[in-house]
């Protein structure tokens, strides 16, 4: 585990790490640039680059973290990938359980075997649920979202890749935005951003907006029209 600097969380816990490209927010994805980074390190946890590999000895690491944090778990890879055993994907949710001085926050651009998976794991209200939706080709993942009984549904829009109109938010507690970083960086409109922030005003849901992003995420920064938008979900009893 360790402490992160993305602006909605305070630390990342990766049990899995590696993943495969299965939509277009992921063609420029930083974790994959990071992983061959460390495994250039040597960082013997990414020893196969971005090849998907569960870490059997990192899934009791919360369990030592005694000081309460916000977790985003799996950073570096998506725990719902068809080949992360299910066995294994039963482990980390009790795991979180157990450890339930922090608050967790998965993110998974595979809505449909997220949805297919819930009824079968345990749901205690530190666990918070999102979904990638990068483009109006991927509103469907919302759908599966809204089938999990998490205590907190959200969205991350990042990178959001083009206008997403009339979102469905019924059932999602909380919606990130932000566009794309680093070398290859597509552009991210204002008009897109706003309009999203705007149908969350709407429905009364918490608005986040992360990053213009860029190949400068630091002097882009994250005002949107002169303020920052730093708006968190209230933590509810899971839904049944």
């Amino acid at each position: 585990m360790s402490i992160s600097k993305i602006e909605w969380t305070e630390a990342t816990w990766n049990p899995v790490t590696g993943c495969t490209k299965i939509s277009a927010g992921c063609l420029n994805c930083y974790a994959e640039r990071m992983a061959k980074r460390l495994k250039a390190m040597g960082q013997k946890n990414y020893r196969n680059g971005f090849d998907i590999i569960c870490h059997k000895h990192a899934l009791d690491i919360p369990l030592h973290w005694k000081k309460p944090r916000k977790i985003f778990v799996n950073s570096m890879g998506d725990l719902f990938h068809k080949d992360v055993p299910d066995e294994f994907i039963q482990s980390v949710f009790q795991v979180m359980q157990k450890a339930d001085q922090h608050q967790y926050q998965l993110l998974t651009k595979r809505g449909d075997r997220l949805q297919q998976l819930a009824p079968s794991l345990p749901w205690p209200e530190n666990v918070w649920m999102g979904v990638t939706v990068e483009d109006s080709n991927n509103v469907s993942r919302i759908d599966c979202l809204r089938t999990v009984p998490a205590s907190v549904r959200f969205l991350s829009i990042e990178p959001l890749l083009c206008p997403i109109p009339n979102v469905n938010l019924d059932g999602i507690d909380w919606v990130i935005v932000g566009g794309e970083s680093g070398p290859g960086a597509r552009k991210m409109r204002e008009e897109w951003v706003l309009d999203i922030r705007d149908q969350c005003l709407a429905k009364g849901v918490p608005f986040f907006f992360k990053q213009w992003g860029g190949t400068n995420k630091k002097k882009a920064g994250r005002l949107l029209e002169s303020r920052i938008w730093d708006e968190m979900p209230i933590a509810k009893q899971a839904k049944i």
